[in-house]
């Protein structure tokens, strides 16, 4: 197989972080950050670096298509806190389709004129998810194809909204605001947003497949959030310089639509909401098709089928019709900004624990334990940051997340303690490290050659 350049990589990542983030909570952003959102995707992309320093230096070392529960169960072992981590691994993926099928009625409705009701986007969302399913029966191979050009629509119809809104600025709409009470909603807006960044994890899954991996993992987990802050920052100010603030959050769902229009017009609108609609579709398709499948299998049998192998995904139809029933389930409990915080919420559980897993093993894999102390404490923080603002803005969100951790602590204890699952000696030997290959491969030489 050939391998991937480090351009491809950087490309690929910046295809999957420049998903339905963007595009689907926008508006409860600047609803949050106010006129400091392009502070807040600066920020937010600064955690990022954060996660990304572990996953950096692991990434290249650890061959292990779990992704961080890989990190995880090399640094803690098998036991009830890496099963619980596998487990709300999987629900990131639940609650992110939650999160995407809310997005795409937030652009569809109004794109087709239909009444903007519970009602109405509950069918959409239904319609929506029950058509991906169905997907199931025919297989995704065209879909799979079609990913690249998804990706290269997407990035260019966002381009076309930067370089055309630019020139119709009004600076003074962009002016930060940075005084206490306003500092305080700009972090609450940045924990929200971190979300936007989870994409560059896909690097380390592919690490087997890179060219240099060794100096490449690293140069396009940096370069790739690199990129995506540049965008996201300059989304932002485009929209703030264009639409009064009140105007964007009223618009909720489809700002980014609503902010189109006065440069580009009724085709602007158009335009960003069929570029958000493929963009929600494609992120749907691979979260329901690939992560939430495998992450599924991970969490219920310590299992991982091969990444590259998507007719194993295609087996678990259990997985399939549970992750996609749970996603629905809380795309019509919650609204978008409750399943936004949730999301981040249950990420930032995981990635703290990929930190600490790191702390366990920098003596045999390297990095700076101050550094590693301090982006433990960040991390810490930017959760508390979190729980905090559901508690006093979504208070069913807090609750949602605490049910989260519980139900994933809860379903754990009864999988390893009546079902008697665990991550085996076999399913370990997946999460192998490069000098453990290379000296696996010299034994079994030398072991052929006597």
């Amino acid at each position: 197989m050939k391998k991937l350049s480090l351009v491809e990589v950087i490309a690929m990542a910046v295809g999957t972080m420049i998903g339905a983030s963007i595009f689907s909570i926008f508006g409860l952003g600047a609803q949050v950050a106010g006129r400091n959102l392009p502070e807040a995707f600066l920020l937010s992309g600064i955690y990022a670096f954060v996660v990304a320093y572990s996953y950096g230096i692991l990434g290249n070392q650890i061959i292990s298509n779990a992704g961080p529960i890989g990190f995880i169960l090399k640094g803690l072992g098998d036991g009830l806190v890496s099963g619980t981590l596998s487990i709300l691994l999987w629900m990131s993926y639940v609650v992110s389709i939650a999160l995407l099928v809310k997005g795409f009625a937030g652009y569809f409705v109004p794109l087709v004129h239909l009444p903007t009701t519970f009602l109405s986007n509950a069918i959409v969302e239904s319609i929506l998810l029950f058509l991906f399913v169905g997907l199931h029966f025919l297989g995704n191979k065209a879909v799979g194809k079609a990913e690249l050009y998804i990706v290269g629509i997407k990035l260019t119809i966002l381009m076309v909204f930067i370089v055309g809104g630019v020139w119709t600025l009004q600076w003074q709409n962009i002016k930060p605001d940075l005084d206490g009470s306003h500092l305080g909603q700009l972090v609450n807006a940045s924990v929200i947003f971190f979300l936007s960044y989870m994409g560059f994890g896909i690097i380390t899954n592919a690490s087997e497949n890179i060219k240099n991996p060794k100096q490449n993992v690293r140069r396009a987990i940096y370069a790739s959030i690199t990129v995506v802050i540049l965008i996201y920052v300059l989304i932002a100010v485009v929209t703030l310089g264009n639409l009064p603030l009140s105007t964007i959050i009223s618009a909720k769902e489809n700002a980014l639509a609503i902010a189109a229009k006065p440069f580009l017009g009724p085709a602007g609108f158009f335009l960003i909401s069929i570029g958000a609609l493929f963009s929600i579709s494609s992120a749907l398709n691979a979260s329901i098709f690939g992560g939430a499948n495998i992450a599924y299998s991970l969490a219920k049998d310590g299992e991982l089928p091969p990444f590259f192998e998507r007719k194993v995904w295609f087996k678990s139809t259990e997985g399939l019709y549970i992750t996609a029933g749970l996603g629905l389930t809380f795309a019509l409990i919650f609204n978008l900004g409750a399943i936004a915080t949730i999301t981040s919420s249950v990420l930032t559980v995981v990635y703290l624990f990929v930190v600490v897993a790191h702390l366990r093993m920098c003596d045999q894999y390297g990095g700076n334990r101050t550094v590693l102390r301090f982006n433990f404490l960040l991390l810490v923080a930017v959760f508390v940051a979190l729980m905090l603002y559901q508690w006093q803005s979504h208070r069913g969100a807090f609750y949602g997340s605490i049910v989260t951790f519980a139900g994933a602590f809860s379903l754990e204890l009864f999988l390893r303690k009546v079902m008697k699952r665990n991550f085996t000696e076999h399913h370990k030997d997946n999460f192998k490290t490069r000098h453990e290959q290379v000296v696996h491969e010299q034994s079994s030489g030398t072991e052929d050659r006597h």
